[in-house]
């Protein structure tokens, strides 16, 4: 596995690639999990090349998050995508990324716009800024995204269509836990309490569209999920909503292809979590 740092490497390992083969393109932030190595999985079945990249971007860290203590593990992540078969991994630094001077940015308007663009304003201008960035620079066949981050991956549909983007972006199924948690980076700050606890976010999306499917009021329904939290010690509801899949409007009936989205913060961790319906 080659490891690259600057666009003079990234160019010239990736000539080498594409003479043998399609290309697929893992963006990440590093502290890899193993839903990382699904979405690595899933590339390598689709791709004759892997390239992840890790790049900690913080232009989607809004004022008071996590980007300063965003678990690092950089040697960790090495060792993994190397087991995973990668056979590229990029490592930009910020000043390659945003250059001194740097005054543009990608906004996507309608779908970023609600949930997590309410609650974490500037969010998705940065996520779809980097990846935009890194999608001109390595110009892959396809790129591979999770579902767990659902508007996200929403997002940059967006944006791939509107700009004309030649990549084809994917989304995998969420990863998780045996117990039904969502795998997350930010797992890794639950105290033992809390990450019992957490479970009660999955159990309430179930519950919630299990009782949809079944025919049960969308509002009242909702609104039972979001006392599920408060009594599991949620301490605060961001949203919890009932959505359409593809411009992720809330929904007050079933119709089409939905999802329950939902952002919750226990501790001082906030969680995010969705299930197609």
């Amino acid at each position: 596995m080659q490891i690259v740092r600057t666009g003079e490497e990234l160019s010239q390992a990736l000539v080498q690639l594409r003479q043998s083969g399609t290309v697929a393109l893992v963006p990440t932030m590093g502290a890899l999990h193993r839903g990382h190595l699904e979405l690595i999985d899933q590339a390598r079945r689709r791709a004759r090349h892997v390239v992840a990249s890790i790049f900690v971007n913080p232009l989607q860290f809004g004022q008071g998050e996590d980007f300063a203590r965003y678990p690092r593990q950089e040697r960790l992540d090495y060792q993994m995508l190397k087991a995973a078969q990668v056979a590229l991994t990029w490592v930009p630094q910020v000043e390659h990324v945003y250059p001194e001077g740097f005054a543009t940015t990608v906004r996507v308007a309608g779908v970023s716009e609600r949930w997590e663009g309410e609650a974490r304003p500037g969010h998705f201008d940065g996520v779809a800024t980097a990846v935009a960035k890194l999608l001109l620079a390595v110009r892959p066949d396809m790129a591979i995204f999770g579902e767990k981050d659902f508007q996200q991956l929403a997002v940059i549909r967006r944006m791939v269509a509107d700009l004309n983007l030649p990549v084809e972006v994917v989304g995998v199924p969420t990863v998780r836990e045996e117990d039904g948690l969502a795998l997350s980076s930010r797992n890794a700050y639950l105290s033992a309490d809390e990450r019992q606890r957490a479970l009660a976010l999955p159990r309430a999306l179930e519950v919630a569209r299990d009782a949809i499917v079944s025919g049960a009021p969308v509002a009242a329904t909702l609104a039972q999920a979001r006392d599920r939290l408060a009594h599991s010690d949620f301490a605060k509801v961001d949203y919890l909503a009932l959505v359409d899949a593809h411009t992720l409007e809330p929904l007050d009936q079933p119709a089409g292809d939905m999802r329950l989205i939902a952002a919750a913060q226990i501790g001082s961790t906030r969680l995010i979590d969705n299930l197609p319906l």
